[in-house]
Protein backbone atom coordinates (compact mmCIF):
# COMPACT_ATOMS: atom_id res chain seq x y z
CA UNK A 1 0.00 0.00 0.00
CA UNK A 2 1.51 2.91 -1.07
CA UNK A 3 -1.11 5.63 1.15
CA UNK A 4 0.41 7.24 4.33
CA UNK A 5 0.51 4.33 6.54
CA UNK A 6 0.77 6.42 9.84
CA UNK A 7 -2.30 8.59 8.63
CA UNK A 8 -4.42 5.51 7.65
CA UNK A 9 -3.09 3.75 11.03
CA UNK A 10 -4.60 6.64 12.87
CA UNK A 11 -7.57 6.98 10.96
CA UNK A 12 -8.75 3.34 11.82
CA UNK A 13 -7.93 3.44 15.15
CA UNK A 14 -10.02 6.29 15.87
CA UNK A 15 -13.00 4.70 13.71
CA UNK A 16 -12.47 1.48 16.34
CA UNK A 17 -12.40 3.66 19.20
CA UNK A 18 -15.60 4.92 18.15
CA UNK A 19 -16.90 1.46 16.99
CA UNK A 20 -16.59 0.51 20.93
CA UNK A 21 -17.93 3.32 22.39
CA UNK A 22 -21.29 2.73 20.32
CA UNK A 23 -20.53 -0.97 21.48
CA UNK A 24 -21.31 0.87 24.61
CA UNK A 25 -24.18 2.98 23.91
CA UNK A 26 -25.87 -0.16 22.70
CA UNK A 27 -25.07 -1.87 25.21
CA UNK A 28 -26.69 1.00 27.89
CA UNK A 29 -29.29 1.08 25.49
CA UNK A 30 -28.84 4.96 24.76
CA UNK A 31 -31.35 7.16 22.80
CA UNK A 32 -31.69 5.97 18.96
CA UNK A 33 -30.31 9.42 17.55
CA UNK A 34 -27.34 9.62 19.66
CA UNK A 35 -26.27 6.05 17.99
CA UNK A 36 -27.10 7.26 14.29
CA UNK A 37 -25.33 10.61 14.55
CA UNK A 38 -22.26 8.03 15.99
CA UNK A 39 -22.96 5.69 13.06
CA UNK A 40 -22.30 7.84 10.59
CA UNK A 41 -19.16 9.86 12.58
CA UNK A 42 -17.61 6.12 12.30
CA UNK A 43 -18.93 6.18 8.61
CA UNK A 44 -17.21 9.49 7.83
CA UNK A 45 -13.91 8.41 9.10
CA UNK A 46 -13.77 5.20 7.14
CA UNK A 47 -14.72 7.15 3.98
CA UNK A 48 -12.21 9.49 4.47
CA UNK A 49 -9.37 6.80 5.21
CA UNK A 50 -10.78 4.68 1.95
CA UNK A 51 -10.29 8.65 -0.16
CA UNK A 52 -6.60 8.42 1.15
CA UNK A 53 -5.68 4.98 0.43
CA UNK A 54 -7.83 5.49 -3.33
CA UNK A 55 -5.81 8.54 -3.63
CA UNK A 56 -2.21 7.29 -3.06
CA UNK A 57 -3.14 4.46 -5.59
CA UNK A 58 -4.30 7.02 -8.20
CA UNK A 59 -1.16 9.26 -7.84
CA UNK A 60 1.26 6.04 -7.43
CA UNK A 61 0.22 2.19 -8.81
CA UNK A 62 -2.66 4.09 -11.61
CA UNK A 63 0.43 6.68 -12.62
CA UNK A 64 3.34 3.37 -12.77
CA UNK A 65 0.96 1.38 -14.62
CA UNK A 66 -0.02 4.09 -17.21
CA UNK A 67 4.03 4.70 -17.59
CA UNK A 68 4.68 0.99 -18.24
CA UNK A 69 1.49 0.61 -21.02
CA UNK A 70 -0.08 -1.21 -18.51
CA UNK A 71 -3.00 0.50 -17.70
CA UNK A 72 -6.28 -1.54 -18.50
CA UNK A 73 -5.67 -3.11 -15.65
CA UNK A 74 -5.86 -0.23 -13.22
CA UNK A 75 -8.75 1.04 -15.50
CA UNK A 76 -10.80 -1.85 -15.04
CA UNK A 77 -10.14 -1.76 -10.92
CA UNK A 78 -11.20 1.68 -10.44
CA UNK A 79 -14.16 1.19 -13.10
CA UNK A 80 -15.59 -1.78 -10.23
CA UNK A 81 -14.49 0.64 -7.14
CA UNK A 82 -16.74 2.68 -8.85
CA UNK A 83 -19.43 0.41 -8.81
CA UNK A 84 -19.02 -0.68 -5.43
CA UNK A 85 -19.39 2.89 -4.81
CA UNK A 86 -22.68 3.70 -6.46
CA UNK A 87 -24.87 0.67 -5.10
Amino acid sequence: MKADHAKITALLKTARGQIDGLLKMVEDDRYCMDVSHQLLAVQAILRKADREVVKAHLQNCVREAFASGNEEEKINEILVLMDKLTK
